[in-house]
């Protein structure tokens, strides 16, 4: 449709513009006129008021006459905000309730925890986390298996996963919204279990980022929003068996975070879509207590790049946390459903929950949990203590307080 006009026709509507506006002050006049008349009248009838009154009975009845008090309600409680920011709670950014994010580590629905599902059930490794998981808007792990029945088998592997699509179901139920698949796991079974993984994840609405058919995909994020605040999630991997587990431009695979170019990029484009960026990142090596060089030097050149937040993945122990240029990085969240293993540490878990806002601040609390049977449970008393105690010594610039709340330490 065309939206030019002739010089007649913008005439003859100028014309009749004018002619509706002269009407319009017409109507408005003689409406006044009458509202005078009509209060001279109503006043003239009641001599009793005057001044003050006539005033006080003109005027609209204020709320309060007609909303009696209640004596019984209680006070709203206050709405925390992220203690990083000093901006957070003020302008703008008032306008929005922090939006709670809960992360966990490795999630293996394989190997011996897949027998455990099949004889106890399904959610059977989330019974005693899921109210946590699902009182977060949203809910993210690292998926360390394929999902799939075919392929073909990696070589050179010591460990080779995969596991059942009947276990996603639970995965759902139990709160979980979106996986990395960024790991040393992914093709496992090649690139058709890596295909089948992808396909089974969007059959139960779970969203899934870090490994795609090409470089684009894999490094592409994945947007969720929740109480007016978008959340960009991005997987790498750090930890990959060959080079040929890399996604390139026309080959598929896992997101590159050897290099940081590709994901340095991928956060500065979400940074134009998003208020809030996360990196689910694959890193360091198994077991370590302590994060390693490379670790520390990705996590802070993602900062760098502009991420909000950087969620680690792969040692199989929880390593510490680091608050760098006024954002987070937890370097490792350790294993949250996974075969059992004779190391005591491996068993050590938990809960990272992060209130954020829209500009990008974060507050966090960690709920610390032990694993038996492959079953994340919350710890409590002395043995949630000396476990945030044991974070604390191994943090950079943070401590936990007893209650889990994670505070910078300048």
């Amino acid at each position: 449709m065309s939206y030019s006009r002739s010089e007649t026709h913008r005439d003859r509507k100028s014309r009749s513009q004018r002619r509706i506006r002269r009407l319009i002050a017409l109507n408005s006049i003689l409406l006044v006129a009458v509202a005078i008349v009509v209060v001279w009248l109503f006043v003239g009838s009641n001599p009793k008021q005057s001044g003050l009154e006539a005033d006080a009975a003109s005027a609209p009845p204020s709320k309060a006459a007609h909303t009696p008090a209640s004596p019984a309600a209680k006070p709203s409680p206050p709405v925390e905000s992220p203690a990083p920011s000093a901006s957070a709670g003020t302008g703008a950014d008032s306008e929005f309730t922090p939006v709670k994010l809960a992360f966990v580590g490795d999630i293996l629905p394989a190997a011996s925890v897949a027998q455990l599902m099949k004889k106890n059930g399904y959610d059977y490794p989330y019974r005693e986390a899921q109210s946590l998981l699902q009182a977060a808007d949203i809910t993210a792990g690292n998926l360390e298996a394929p999902i799939t029945g075919r392929g073909t088998p990696a070589g050179n592997k010591q460990y080779l996963f995969r596991g059942p699509a009947e276990a996603l179901p639970a995965l759902k139920d139990a709160g979980f919204d979106v996986f990395t698949l960024a790991n040393n796991h992914t093709l496992d079974y090649g690139w058709v279990g890596l295909q089948d993984t992808m396909d089974a994840l969007n059959d139960h609405g779970l969203k899934h980022v870090g490994a795609g058919t090409d470089a684009t995909e894999a490094y592409t994020p994945v947007y969720m929003e929740s109480k007016g605040i978008t959340v960009a999630y991005i997987g790498i991997s750090r930890v990959l068996p060959e080079p040929s587990w890399k996604a390139a431009a026309r080959h598929p695979g896992v997101a590159d975070g050897y290099n940081p170019a590709g994901a340095e990029k991928a956060i500065r484009d979400a940074k134009k879509n998003a208020d809030l960026v996360v990196v689910l990142v694959h890193w360091g090596i198994e077991r370590a207590d302590q994060p390693n060089k490379d670790q520390k030097e990705l996590g802070h050149r993602l900062i760098d790049a502009g991420a909000d937040l950087v969620v680690g993945s792969h040692p199989h122990v929880l390593q510490g946390f680091e608050f760098y240029k006024n954002k987070w990085i937890a370097y490792s969240l350790g294993n949250f459903v996974f075969n059992t293993t004779a190391s005591p540490k491996t068993s050590e878990t938990g809960i990272l929950t992060a209130a954020c806002s829209k500009t990008g601040s974060c507050s966090l609390e960690f709920q610390p949990m032990k694993a038996v049977n492959s079953q994340p449970a919350p710890l409590t008393g002395q043995a949630a203590k000396e476990l945030l105690a044991r974070l604390s010594s191994l943090s950079t610039a943070a401590v936990f307080k007893e209650n889990g709340q994670l505070v910078a330490k300048h």
